[in-house]
């Protein structure tokens, strides 16, 4: 099979900066300008700020093996990547020399006058780029980041509902030891067990496997605060379980994920004394400019950001700012930025991240391989409301940690569908 070259687009780097090994022994071309563009990026204190810098740190040890101009054998059984600039001539008229996009084009165009008989791909995750490449006859491919589903309908929502026979209902009310041997269901899943013959006849109960009895679903409240649907108790029977240290849940706007989740936290921290203190966190992807055009210290920096997550502790003290003041002060509730939280071993917390959707896979990985003894966490999260770029719905960091430990028993999951913020939530959330 004859070698190719592949042209990395910026946002590739900035998604996997292991990228360039993920072509096989074809050739890898680095366009000057893409270095230019990944180095604006390596002082951001995000996964894409830490992707920009693990790429430079990348070229800079290939550097050491060779010339990257002339060309770097990246390793045993890999291509060559090399650096290269652009020829504007080879750029249509009608194109902006000064836009990026177009000098990393034109820097393909040049390779392939200069190689005729050697087959270009630019690699992009930038759909307009591709269609840009593809109107100037250059072959293009998107660089896909792992899928945990292939749509997001089609991931865990933690709950099932199940027809069944109305004399299981009585005997599951009474005490007496049910089990459901499905092979679908997984551990510390909420089933709706409704009659077969009475719709109206139903039973909330919590699978654990095939052979051990279900539990009931109790209600349960945390400082003050009552589930206001079964998604919510299903939540909150969760969030006060010990037993299950990581938890997930995903809503849309005014489901009340958040509001549960750092109610539970304050109920077993500050009520209960089960965990030491409350570590809530959210990472930081700006809409619009980015944290650095922000006046102040990066603590005042980072106030925009944690501002709903005060606003939500505050609603839950009774708008006592003094006494919220007091538990901070004390370090039994700490509100921090990702980028304090990711380097630490954190042990005898409750940890709620919140808005876990605009994270990736490796940055919520390395997230929770920090989690210490007794400690439980719980994310947070609207996959239908991502704002890094580089993501999506079905390879987010909160799909991914779903999907992928839907199986164990140290988790719990629940999809919040309904809305209870307000009526006007509840549809903006729906049809805007």
């Amino acid at each position: 099979m004859a070698k190719k070259t592949y042209v990395l687009d910026t946002n590739v780097y900035l998604t996997d900066a292991e990228s360039i090994m993920s072509f096989s022994n074809n050739d890898i071309l680095v366009p000057l300008k893409v270095l230019d563009e990944i180095d604006k990026h390596k002082k951001r204190q995000d996964v894409v700020g830490l992707q920009a810098r693990n790429t430079i740190r990348t070229l800079d040890n290939l550097r050491t093996k060779g010339n990257l101009f002339k060309g770097v054998r990246l390793d045993k059984g890999k291509g060559i990547i090399k650096i290269k600039s652009y020829n504007p001539l080879c750029l249509p008229d009608d194109l902006d020399l000064e836009d990026s996009d177009n000098q990393i084009i034109a820097t393909a165009l040049s390779e392939m006058d200069q190689n005729p008989s050697r087959k270009v791909i630019m690699v992009s995750r930038d759909i307009n780029m591709r269609v840009k490449c593809d109107a100037l006859g250059i072959a293009t491919e998107d660089y896909h980041v792992e899928q945990v589903v292939a749509r997001s309908d089609d991931l865990y929502s933690g709950t099932a509902e199940i027809l069944v026979d109305e004399q299981l209902i009585d005997d599951f009310y009474e005490g007496k030891p049910v089990t459901l041997g499905y092979d679908n269901l997984h551990p510390n899943q909420f089933v709706m067990l409704v009659s077969n013959s009475n719709p109206k006849k139903a039973a909330l109960a919590r699978y654990a496997n095939s052979e051990t009895p279900l539990k009931k679903v109790h209600q349960v409240n945390a400082w003050d605060t009552r589930p206001r649907n079964k998604e919510q108790q299903y939540a909150l029977n969760l969030l006060m379980d010990p037993d299950v240290p990581v938890v997930s849940l995903i809503g849309k706007a005014g489901s009340g994920k958040t509001l549960l989740a750092l109610a539970a936290g304050l109920e077993q921290t500050l009520g209960k004394s089960v965990y030491k203190k409350m570590v809530v966190t959210k990472p930081v992807e700006p809409v619009g400019k980015d944290i650095g055009f922000l006046p102040g210290t990066l603590e005042e920096k980072m106030m925009p950001w944690l501002a709903p997550i005060q606003d939500n502790l505050q609603f839950l003290m009774g708008d006592d700012k003094m006494t919220l003041d007091m538990y901070h002060e004390k370090g039994q509730i700490e509100v921090e930025a990702m980028t304090f939280i990711r380097g630490r071993s954190i042990s005898n917390a409750f940890i709620v991240i919140d808005e876990v959707q605009n994270m990736t896979q490796h940055e919520i990985k390395t997230v929770l391989t920090r989690v210490g003894e007794g400690t439980k966490i719980v994310l947070t999260g609207d996959i239908e409301q991502i704002d890094n770029v580089y993501i999506d719905a079905t390879n987010n960091g909160l799909s991914y940690v779903v999907e992928r430990l839907k199986s164990e028993t140290i988790t719990g999951h629940v999809t919040l569908m309904k809305g209870e913020r307000s009526k006007v939530a509840t549809i903006a959330a729906l049809k805007l």
